[in-house]
């Protein structure tokens, strides 16, 4: 990416406004009105060929009439006019279009849109838009959009894909004490698009974290790729994570797959920390601007009142961070600050006669502790102490602490005067909350973010020994076909991954799987062999444990019978013969091609259960054995896996390679595979192994 051309474009020395207007109320005025009202110190040049001055301003009727050079060009004129004024833009040698008109893709006139992108590269100009608010940044004194005013200055920068959100967050970062320096919106996304805004951010001097606010991402694989790269702290709040359209698919992944899922892996993955809600979006951003990561477990809780400390309790276990007692010196220390009848265990009740020195005393030497790896400070407003003095007396402990990398958050319960000790704070550089979980929820985002650092993406390293052309030669067979490929397909294209399948064998007659039954050893499972029958024990298409000869001719023709009941027009290819694997736990691999994102992972336990429980979790694929490992932790039958009530450990190790294999095969084959699933994965007790006992593949519609 040039970073100079969006320097051009984020940081504009000139700034030419086409569109600009003498009459208030219009977008053109109101961009010309806020460059002047935010002190910004380059030349303005207003466009509007009726017009010779605005605003005390020297008017031109084209950014080819401007006699000096244009960095950016903020365009508020009518959409079908737009491509003209790019192209005028580009023989001027602007660098970036800031295009605040409407009326492309977001309506359907995608020829605009691309007709726009197409003038802009053709002269090496960025496009901001179009449908944006604009661009507003503190350090630059630039209010290059219709948003009111510059936003509280701070630490943060925001890129917001909603135009309308942008403008409400704007307004409220004075209400909610959270600073930003920039203001970002993005709109269509036409070209710079959000990895463009995370590397450019990445780069900035003032921004100290990147908080995004993200409809959908165009180019999902190079989102996650830019953010790991990230060393400053990244977080996003999505929207629209309601379940898509894969929801209907034949597949069981399909079926599980929301886009809410898919993001939050690959939030994962990238490294970005989550925001539930706006809310929250904005109280993590405010730590995460202002704070180091929490790079150990030990949360300490100082309070006052015993109900916020519970409150806060709970909230740290809620948030994943479970709270221990505190060692003894560190409980002996804090008893010298307060009564008998106080608590040193933790939460730390200092109880409602701590005043200024009790708190000071107490934060300075329990907070430079080893065993303290973060610490929050919660404080009930009394009659007998001074909110302000108590923030004053945090702030100086902290100091006097000499600790620079460690986390702390405050909550002052109150009224006015707490209101005006927690702004003083988050003025000094403490976060500071109007309730204790939203003071623990800002130290549970500081871990998250040290825990994706800490836990790296490491490479992926194919593996050697798979077989791509023969996976490649079953899907052609089966397109040259124009058909659904069957399960004993799919298990060809498992096999030649290293995927180990359970042996099974198409028979077409009654005698032949006789004959193929005996060849694999009794017992055995039988089922239907049919593109059209997807789901085949909907059909009465499976037998378990058939044990001898008679069995197998009896269930043959049962099953032949009971499959042209249930679809008398499928196409019935015979009845597989498979090995009948030991029980032992049950687990599911699945995949989707996600529109964003690409092929995807999902693992969860398997067997009938899997779609109630809803106990799975998503990777973008490909992941390497650690990351699988690690996929194996994620889900809440995890102990299942690490033998619970007696049971062995199961092969975790050969399941994370089955894994990171099958990951493999889904990104080789990923313009050929739109869905997949092994449902069930047999996963036998450690050492001994993993069996794949049905595969599904649903191709891509081409």
């Amino acid at each position: 990416m040039n970073l100079e051309v969006l320097n051009g474009l984020l940081k504009p020395k000139s700034i030419a406004v086409v569109g600009a207007s003498a009459t208030p109320g219009k977008i053109g005025y109101t961009v010309v009105k806020n460059l002047l009202d935010s002190g910004y110190e380059g030349p303005i040049y207003p466009i509007n060929p009726k017009r010779d001055e605005i605003l005390g301003l020297k008017a031109y009727p084209s950014v080819l009439d401007v006699p000096g050079p244009i960095d950016a060009a903020v365009i508020v004129i009518p959409a079908r006019y737009v491509v003209q004024v790019a192209e005028e833009c580009g023989k001027k040698g602007v660098k970036g279009l800031i295009v605040i008109a409407s009326g492309f893709s977001e309506v359907g006139r995608h020829d605009l849109e691309d007709a726009l992108v197409s003038t802009a590269r053709r002269y090496g100009m960025r496009v901001l838009g179009p449908n944006i608010v604009g661009v507003l940044s503190n350090s630059d004194k630039c209010n290059a959009s219709f948003a009111p005013i510059l936003p509280l200055p701070g630490k943060a920068s925001l890129v917001s894909q909603s135009g309308a959100l942008l403008i409400a967050m704007d307004t409220a970062t004075y209400t909610r004490r959270v600073g930003f320096d920039k203001l970002i919106s993005i709109g269509n996304m036409s070209d710079v698009n959000f990895a463009d805004m995370v590397e450019w951010l990445s780069q900035d001097e003032n921004t100290a974290c990147i908080s995004l606010y993200i409809e959908g991402l165009k180019d999902g694989r190079r989102f996650i790729e830019v953010s790991r790269k990230t060393a400053k702290p990244i977080i996003a709040l999505k929207s629209g994570v309601s379940a898509h359209g894969a929801a209907a698919a034949a597949s069981h992944t399909g079926s599980l797959a929301g886009s809410g899922k898919v993001y939050e892996a690959a939030f994962q993955q990238a490294g970005v920390v989550h925001a539930s809600d706006l809310n929250n979006l904005f109280d993590r951003t405010l730590a995460l601007s202002l704070q180091p990561p929490m790079k150990g477990e030990n949360l300490l809780i100082i309070t006052n009142g015993g109900g916020v400390g519970v409150l806060a309790t709970d909230a740290a276990e809620r948030y994943g961070i479970p709270l221990r007692f505190a060692p003894e010196d560190v409980q002996a220390e804090l008893k010298k600050h307060m009564p008998e009848f106080g608590s040193a265990k933790n939460p730390a009740d200092l109880t409602g006669m701590a005043g200024r020195e009790w708190y000071e005393e107490s934060v300075e030497h329990t907070f430079g502790h080893p065993w303290v790896d973060a610490l929050t400070v919660l404080y009930c407003e009394t009659a007998m102490t001074d909110p302000m003095e108590i923030a004053k007396a945090i702030k100086a402990a902290v100091d006097r602490s000499g600790v620079t990398d460690k986390p702390i958050t405050v909550s002052f319960v109150g009224g006015e005067r707490s209101e005006r000790a927690m702004q003083w704070l988050v003025e000094h550089g403490i976060p500071a909350y109007g309730a204790p979980d939203v003071a623990v929820n800002a130290i549970a985002a500081l871990r998250e973010y040290a825990l994706t650092h800490e836990a790296g993406q490491g490479e992926f390293h194919p593996y050697a020994d798979v077989d791509e052309a023969a996976a490649r030669a079953i899907v052609a067979k089966v397109r040259a076909e124009g058909r659904e490929m069957t399960e004993i397909e799919a298990k060809g294209i498992f096999k030649a991954y290293g995927l180990p399948v359970a042996q099974t064998i198409l028979a077409t007659t009654e005698e032949e799987a006789v004959k193929l039954a005996a060849q694999i050893g009794y017992p055995v499972v039988m089922k239907i062999v049919s593109p059209d029958i997807l789901h085949k024990s909907d059909a009465g298409g499976v037998k378990v444990n058939v044990k001898n000869a008679d069995e197998v001719r009896a269930a043959y023709n049962e099953i032949l019978a009971n499959a042209r009941a249930y679809k008398p027009e499928a196409d019935i290819h015979g009845v597989a013969i498979q090995e009948m694997a030991p029980r032992a736990t049950e687990v599911i691999l699945g995949s989707i091609n996600d529109p964003t994102f690409g092929p995807t992972v999902m693992f969860g336990l398997g067997g009938i259960f899997v779609e109630v429980l809803k106990d799975v979790t998503f990777r973008v694929a490909p992941v390497n054995e650690a990351m699988a490992a690690q996929m194996l932790t994620d889900i809440k039958g995890a102990p299942i896996l690490a033998g619970v009530r007696g049971e062995k450990p199961r092969d975790r190790a050969a399941l994370a390679e089955v894994l990171s294999r099958y990951s493999q095969m889904i990104t080789d084959l990923g313009d050929e595979i739109a869905e997949s699933d092994a449902n069930p994965v047999i996963v036998y007790e450690e050492g001994q192994g993993v069996k794949v006992v049905d595969a599904r593949i649903i191709l891509k519609t081409k």
